[in-house]
């Protein structure tokens, strides 16, 4: 929800006062919204752009070269007067005329309409283009009735191309209206946005359901469906622009996957990843892509995509350089062969591993049976350890221990079906766990089981005295890499246990396997009583008196590990 706010009915006029003083050189402020700062050349046409605040960067956000000569902002969702329209085109003219562009709502066409009248009376020549994008508000039939959405965006950027460009009041009119006829936007939301001051959003979506045909001020979509994954979505939003694709238009088209505020950038981009996929699919050439959050609604979590049906003059305007507070573009840089890099040459992916006997061979076997094992256990527990790691942390290691031993279990099958020995099995999960998982978590995983699997080798049986002497070589590749010591709250309070009481046991004649249990009965002490401890290193040390009374994931997820192992 908006949380930072001081007077809710004041909100649009501090933000945009914020706003003008962050942004000096791009924008100065008038009554009612923003111009440029730098000159605009006598007799170029003023581009003027305008709605109610709350959908940064539009519209003050485009105020600069390249882009519009000004823009009239209104309070959150709220078109701005009359009054306002006019202040702000009377301020942007420089004799070219001025062309007004906005979304397709009631209040905007009143009032711009009002505005424009009065400036034409005054002998100002003024025009309109009013955005229709949103296929989902009505059927192609009554296009004229259609909301404008992240179309707005596409228009007013092909408009503010052509006036840079030097071309006169009907040229940057037609040029707009061109860009709007062939532009068309579809989107869904997750959750609603929530007015500055108020308790709860504007409207809800069902849980595990998705709003589609969302719009940009608040409301709901037209129908709730089922959430889906990414790739079924990015294929429900390109089959039904493609529904649009307007007669005789070639196959080059602008795209822009949009966020409303709180659907954020990585999740952008995965989603672009399967956008692209189908728009390639269908034959489609995309001309620079823009991903991001560029006509939003407050803290909406949702996403759009929009397609524009690109000509020449339409493409040479999508192209064209800009720089305004809220989005810059540069020029195109020349087009450059793909280069192709085969994994393997990077991974050794693929090569035969080293020679390794009978022995090891039947070691490596056991070693993905552990690493089987192991896996069905994390997951079983991943949202147990999610848990405690939230209590100060991030709440993420279950997910990495499983995303860890998910690729470990995969390469170390791969290498054992390519008759690796134990060593080298173990050596390929090891570094896959590391290279996946990430973080702190990962890393360690990946030098402690290296070490264990030194000791084991390609060579021979595997007997206790070699796989003790494994976790004690782990436990110092951990300890030297992490710097973590016993009592730091870490999974080397279990590790060290494990380590010792393993080493005991063998030594003392027990079987492997009743060593094993007693060494993870150990462990699996240890780090119940990491509960007691305050965390001296890592991520949760600044939140000490948070984890006290929580047992520490890292210990807890090892010590589950040794069970697991213990078992097989």
């Amino acid at each position: 929800m908006t949380q930072l706010f001081g007077d809710p009915e004041q909100f649009g006029e501090e933000a945009l006062r914020g706003f003008a003083a962050a942004h000096p050189g791009h924008v100065t402020p008038v009554d009612g919204g923003v111009v440029r700062s730098g000159p605009l050349d006598d007799g170029r046409v003023a581009v003027v752009v305008g709605g109610g605040c709350g959908h940064y960067p539009a519209f003050h956000g485009l105020v600069g070269p390249g882009l519009a000569a000004g823009a009239v902002v209104g309070n959150v969702f709220t078109s701005p007067s009359a009054r306002q329209a006019e202040t702000v085109a009377r301020a942007a003219e420089r004799g070219g005329g001025v062309l007004f562009g906005f979304g397709n709502y009631a209040g905007d066409r009143l009032n711009f309409g009002m505005a424009q009248e009065r400036l034409r009376a005054a002998g100002l020549d003024v025009r309109t283009v009013v955005v229709t994008d949103d296929v989902a508000s009505a059927p192609a039939g009554r296009r004229h009735e259609r909301r404008g959405i992240a179309g707005d965006f596409t228009v007013f950027k092909v408009a503010g191309a052509a006036a840079e460009e030097g071309l006169d009041l009907d040229g940057v009119e037609e040029a707009a209206r061109r860009a709007n006829d062939r532009t068309f936007s579809f989107g869904v939301a997750l959750s609603g946005c929530t007015l500055p001051g108020a308790d709860r959003p504007l409207f809800t979506v069902p849980d595990g359901m998705m709003a589609v045909g969302l719009g940009i001020h608040g409301e709901p979509g037209i129908e709730d469906r089922p959430r889906t994954d990414a790739a079924t979505l990015a294929r429900t939003l390109v089959t039904r622009l493609l529904e649009e694709r307007p007669a005789g238009s070639a196959g080059r088209v602008a795209a822009i996957l949009n966020g409303l505020g709180a659907t954020k950038y990585e999740e952008l981009y995965l989603l672009w990843g399967h956008v692209d996929a189908e728009l390639r699919a269908a034959g489609l050439t995309v001309v620079r892509p823009e991903v991001g959050e560029l006509v939003t609604s407050l803290d909406m979590a949702a996403v759009s995509l929009t397609l524009t049906w690109l000509d020449e003059d339409l493409e040479r305007w999508w192209c064209a350089s800009c720089d305004a507070p809220g989005y810059r573009r540069n020029p195109a840089l020349p087009a450059a062969a793909p280069r192709v890099v085969e994994a393997a040459a990077v991974t050794g992916a693929g090569a035969a591993p080293p020679p390794a006997d009978e022995a090891s061979r039947r070691a490596a076997a056991t070693v993905l049976q552990n690493l089987r094992a192991v896996q069905r256990a994390l997951h079983d527990n991943a949202d147990s350890l999610g848990r405690i790691d939230a209590v100060a942390g991030d709440g993420a290691h279950g997910r990495g221990m499983c995303k860890g031993i998910d690729a470990a279990v995969r390469a170390a099958g791969l290498v054992a079906e390519r008759g690796g020995g134990a060593a080298t099995v173990l050596t390929a999960g090891a570094d896959a766990w590391a290279d996946e998982a990430g973080g702190t978590s990962g890393v360690l995983w990946g030098v402690g089981l290296r070490a264990l699997a030194e000791a084991l080798g390609d060579t021979g049986a595997v007997d206790g005295e070699t796989v003790a002497a494994g976790v004690r070589g782990a436990l110092d590749a951990v300890t030297r890499l992490g710097g973590a010591r016993p009592g730091d709250k870490t999974l080397v309070d279990a590790l060290g246990p494990l380590a010792e009481q393993l080493g005991a046991g063998v030594a003392e004649g027990l079987p492997l396997g009743e060593a094993s249990r007693r060494a993870a009965g150990a462990a699996t002490r240890a780090a119940e009583a990491t509960a007691s401890l305050r965390p001296r290193t890592g991520r949760a040390a600044p939140l000490a008196e948070r984890s006290l009374g929580t047992p520490d994931a890292g210990a807890t997820s090892l010590a589950l590990c040794a069970r697991t192992a213990a078992g097989v």
